[in-house]
């Protein structure tokens, strides 16, 4: 483990493994960021001291489970968003924590917006999160009788052109 580890005050060192033990690396390293910043210590290496906890944790710690993917769980949280999904979109996103991953969204028509449908990391024993998102977008929007969208489901692309963008260019005149 890093010697930043020593240099966190006892109580700092139980609220991280707290959060730890209940699998909330972000708001773990957003407390042991805090603490050593004035130290001197960056993002990284409060990420560090985060990861070096799990792995001293290990089997301890309670893993978040995946977001289910499979239709009934797809449609009843698409259900209980607060209007009419107009669309099923697949995008990347990304992070220090989990690299590359996918946020399946349902578009509403009204309120205007999107509502969270499940975010698909990379596992070992799944296919990639492209992959698997993709075929759960298509199959729920598939059941709804709407749209799917993945601009780039194979390559990770956060600027890739999205559902109502392309939509809105599409029904102004001229184009």
């Amino acid at each position: 483990m890093s010697g930043w580890w020593a240099h966190l005050g006892e109580r700092t060192r139980r609220e991280v493994d707290a959060e730890v033990l209940r699998d909330r690396r972000l708001s773990a390293v957003r407390s042991v960021w805090e603490a050593l910043r004035p130290l001197g210590a960056g993002l990284h290496e409060a990420e560090r001291v985060v990861h070096a906890r799990y792995e001293a944790l290990g089997d301890r710690v309670q893993r978040t489970p995946p977001d289910p993917l499979d239709l009934s769980s797809l449609t009843a949280r698409a259900a209980a968003l607060p209007g009419r999904v107009a669309a099923v979109e697949a995008l990347w996103d990304g992070d220090t924590v989990h690299d590359w991953f996918v946020l399946l969204v349902g578009v509403l028509d009204a309120p205007e917006g999107e509502g969270h449908l499940a975010t698909v990391y990379h596992r070992s024993d799944s296919p990639p999160p492209g992959v698997a998102a993709a075929e759960a977008g298509r199959a729920l929007a598939g059941h709804l009788q709407v749209p799917f969208h993945f601009a780039s489901p194979y390559v990770p692309a956060d600027d890739a052109p999205r559902w109502r963008t392309i939509q809105r260019s599409a029904t102004k005149p001229g184009m």
